[in-house]
């Protein structure tokens, strides 16, 4: 299984989505079992658009979720989420920006889990 984390954007998103908490606990559940689900989007850095079925209304017509995997190494990010019907894509500007954000994504989660490690094994020797 891999991990996953909820960003608060993601949260904030979900709810103002109307997800309930076993739709987003069903979303958690797969992407710890398929964290390269979705397809990639172009221009993003990236950035992969997961389909999840909505309330009775399918994949089709249901949410379209904003992941973020690269590596065994580094956790699946949940980045945004928005209901078919509100959005079919992200703007240029948005695909832009978050480029921009996950060029520093990955690097600064390696570098936390490094330091973290470093003071575990100085903790140990004393």
């Amino acid at each position: 299984m891999h991990s996953v984390i909820e960003t608060p954007m993601y949260l904030r998103a979900a709810k103002a989505a109307g997800m309930n908490d076993a739709e987003m606990k069903a979303v958690v559940d797969h992407l710890s079992m398929a964290p390269d689900d979705g397809a990639l989007m172009e221009g993003t850095g990236g950035a992969r658009k997961l389909r999840a079925a909505g309330r009775g209304k399918g994949k089709s017509g249901g949410y379209r979720i904003v992941t973020y995997y690269c590596g065994k190494d580094v956790p699946v990010f949940l980045l945004d989420i928005y209901s078919k019907g509100d959005k079919t894509n992200l703007t240029k500007a948005e695909r832009s920006t978050l480029r921009e954000i996950l060029a520093e994504v990955a690097n600064a989660w390696r570098e936390s889990a490094r330091r973290k490690a470093q003071e575990l094994r100085r903790n140990d020797h004393d």
